[in-house]
């Protein structure tokens, strides 16, 4: 728990908890969750307010599998209780930051609900245009991320650098 001066920041604690999860319980995800977590996403901070986004919930089991046949590194989404798939307005000058933002808030609202996920690249992937059309997105949109959810069945831990080597104040320099 991070604390200071006895209080607990709750958000810090919700981002420190949050680790990639791709084994998942076969448990449903409850709806008020889901709405939760969309709603969060739609929150999200966004350039000029133009809030460029489309976002999708998916949990039928065939389309589940036919999104994780046509991804690279996503196969498991093929076993989550839902995926959420975030689009972006390719017109939109800054899609790719405003929905990077939108699906670091729906993991991160997922997270506050014990619900695991890991974010799946969409952007630039070669199967963005056929996420999309699968899921009859207008061609106005392009896939950005794919967030399988559920609860976990297993977390790996992935080892971060120490913040030390990844942080400068005022100015870089070498050591």
């Amino acid at each position: 728990m991070s604390s200071i001066g006895g209080s607990v920041n709750l958000a810090v604690t919700v981002i420190r908890s949050r680790h990639s999860v791709r084994k998942y319980k076969d448990t449903p995800i409850d709806d008020k969750i889901v709405k939760d977590a969309l709603d969060c996403a739609h929150l999200a901070p966004t350039a000029r307010n133009e809030q460029p986004w489309l976002f999708g919930a998916i949990r039928d089991r065939d389309t589940l599998k036919a999104i994780a046949d046509l991804s690279d590194n996503g196969r498991f989404i093929a076993n989550a209780p839902i995926c959420f798939a975030v689009f972006g307005k390719k017109d939109a000058k800054y899609y790719l930051e405003d929905c990077c933002a939108a699906t670091m808030q729906l993991i991160l609202a997922l997270q506050g609900w014990g619900v695991g996920s890991c974010w799946v690249a969409g952007a630039k992937k070669d199967y963005a245009e056929e996420v999309r059309k699968l899921l009859n997105v207008p061609e106005e949109y392009t896939l950005v991320s794919l967030v399988p959810a559920g609860y976990p069945e297993e977390i790996s831990i992935a080892k971060k650098k120490p913040l030390d080597e990844v942080t400068f104040f005022d100015r870089y320099e070498e050591e």
